[in-house]
């Protein structure tokens, strides 16, 4: 019949649409939600240059400035104000994901991530009224700029070691791998499930009658970022990680901000925050409460800045063994007889609580490299076993053989450090190596108390040298001055 084709052009026109608007906003997304994408940073105003030419976003001091205000004379539909870009929302259910919290959610995460991933400034939405379950996986870029990873649900990997898959890597769960500006943030929870894999046998004293049997142990890290760069993670909530809960490993520009990072005191191996061959680090306004270090650093890593950080009970900022925790750990380095080389961390307005090591620094015999620039100021502690403390002589048995090199530690200074500790052992402990003495340690204002019972008011130093530039409690008289000889023009000392 005549006229029919043109019947037809309307609704072939208005597919045509349809497609364009899909294809605009990614294939799959659930609705089209617009989101105005907030800036990254956080108060206190401009940056700080770092090595390297980044800049790492000054501490939030100084509360940031109301978002709703607008200058002067400006109003929002101002021409001269930028147009910020809209973010399309990929809501994992929309790929297929149930959030009953025992269907695999897998393939539904994956493909939400392979949309979002090719769409610039986009949401992949893991939403707050689910519990989604996922095996192994590797989030892989390189992404379109601007990518967010929303978690305002439960995230959570199989429980325990029986139920993980055999095929699936069992020392890492999630994976972000070369990606350039992601933001994992979110008011949800990360739950590791982590219990089973605690009490392996092969687990510290988790044997039978106590004892550690050998074997694999291998357990999983919770959130691993790798080889990126510009890295966001902020307001979540991480608990019960089999072993740490984030890692940061050949990174750079990274920013954490605003996390509670919760597992039991007797959970081994759970770090809170491990950095590791990355630089520029910011951790900031983070509550931290488990069985190993709340954050250790490891070899490679500079310019570490840690602010506003609540620690314990835990090992405190470091790496250690279980049961030993610490608010903030340097090391372990040269293990295996190998170059380790840490500088420019600060550590500033930190608590730490019931802790059994507050700020340690410890190396192996027989490494080499340094670690410098060190800087510890404003610290709280309440009944640490170890407030201060720098070994050169780690060990995790008995039988290490001295060695006739070492890391070298130097400047290395504590301001403002002050609380109480557990009198079983000196609040203050200089281990360092014969060969290669500890150098330029510096004392200010430090004023340790005992938690309870009589003072310990005898430091332990060996050949540990430095200046107490105001008096301390305990007095701390063992420093030795200037410099040892046999230091100078040491090449196994440099670093990059």
């Amino acid at each position: 019949m005549g006229g029919g084709p043109s019947r037809l052009g309307l609704p072939r026109l208005l597919m045509v649409v349809a497609l364009v608007l899909l294809a605009l906003c990614g294939f799959g997304v659930h609705g089209r939600n617009h989101i105005h994408k907030k800036p990254h940073g956080g108060g206190g105003g401009g940056g700080r240059q770092h090595r390297g030419g980044g800049t790492v976003v000054s501490s939030p001091a100084v509360p940031p400035a109301d978002e709703q205000t607008q200058p002067p004379g400006i109003v929002p539909s101002d021409p001269a104000i930028p147009a910020q870009p809209e973010q399309c929302v990929f809501d994992v259910r929309a790929f297929g994901a149930v959030g009953d919290g025992t269907t695999d959610d897998t393939e539904a995460f994956r493909a939400a991530w392979r949309a979002a991933c090719a769409v610039e400034s986009a949401v992949i939405s893991v939403p707050s009224d689910g519990t989604f379950t996922i095996t192994t996986t590797t989030f892989t870029g390189p992404c379109k700029p601007g990518l967010v990873f929303q978690v305002d649900g439960v995230l959570m990997p199989p429980d325990g070691p029986d139920c993980w898959p055999p095929s699936d890597n069992r020392r890492q769960w999630l994976v972000f791998s070369n990606l350039d500006g992601l933001t994992l943030r979110g008011a949800g929870t990360i739950e590791g499930n982590g219990e089973g894999w605690w009490n392996l046998p092969c687990k510290p004293h988790r044997g039978p009658n106590g004892s550690t049997l050998r074997g694999p142990c291998d357990s999983p890290t919770l959130v691993r970022f790798f080889m990126s760069r510009n890295l966001v993670v902020e307001g979540l909530r991480v608990e019960n990680s089999p072993e740490f809960h984030f890692r940061f490993d050949g990174c750079s520009d990274v920013r954490v901000d605003g996390l509670s990072i919760r597992s039991p005191a007797n959970s081994p191996n759970t770090d809170g925050i491990h950095v590791e061959n990355t630089q520029r680090v910011a951790i900031y306004n983070s509550m931290i409460s488990n069985g190993d270090d709340c954050i250790s650093i490891g070899t490679g890593s500079y310019d570490v800045d840690i602010q506003n950080v609540s620690c314990g009970p835990g090992h405190g900022i470091s790496k250690s063994i279980w049961f030993w925790w610490c608010m903030c750990s340097i090391g372990s380095l040269g293990v295996h007889n190998s170059q380790a080389c840490v500088a420019n961390v600060t550590v500033r307005n930190a608590v730490i609580r019931n802790s059994d090591n507050g700020l340690r620094i410890k190396t192996w015999q027989g490494g080499m490299g340094s670690v410098s620039g060190i800087n510890f100021d404003t610290v709280s502690m309440e009944n640490v076993r170890n407030c201060i403390i720098i070994d050169q002589y780690y060990c995790l048995d008995k039988r290490c053989m001295n060695q006739s090199t070492a890391v070298h530690v130097t400047d290395v200074s504590y301001a403002n450090v002050r609380g109480s500790y557990d009198v079983r052992a000196a609040p203050i402990h200089f281990a360092c190596s014969d060969t290669v003495p500890c150098t330029n340690i510096t004392m200010s204002e430090v004023e340790l108390l005992p938690f309870s019972g009589e003072l310990v008011d005898d430091p332990f130093c060996w050949s540990a040298y430095g200046l107490q530039q105001t008096p301390t409690i305990p007095p701390i008289y063992c420093l030795q001055d200037g410099l040892p000889d046999s230091l100078l023009d040491n090449p196994d000392l440099r670093c990059r």
